[in-house]
């Protein structure tokens, strides 16, 4: 079972990856373009990574905005269609 820290770290990690694309996903919830459990799925894909360090730091060192997650990033697809909507 996934603990309430390992999921909030990975909820920050989902919504900053989004910030960094220029991506507002509460604002994109709202337009319909995404749902909440869409959302909860993207949470959950990022605690299966095994590179929540490796993406913390690229967070942490990329301006904004970014074109694209890194190859690494098991929600690229989600991310790639929300840029193009």
């Amino acid at each position: 079972m996934i603990g309430r820290e390992t999921l909030k770290k990975h909820a920050r990690l989902v919504d900053l990856m989004a910030s960094k694309l220029g991506i507002d996903l509460e604002e994109r919830a709202l337009r319909g373009d995404i749902n909440f459990d869409e959302i909860s799925d993207a949470v959950l894909a990022c605690t299966g990574c095994s590179h929540p360090c490796t993406c913390e730091r690229w967070l942490d060192a990329m301006p904004v905005p970014q074109n694209d997650t890194p190859e690494y990033c098991r929600n690229r697809p989600l991310f790639k269609g929300l840029k193009n909507a």
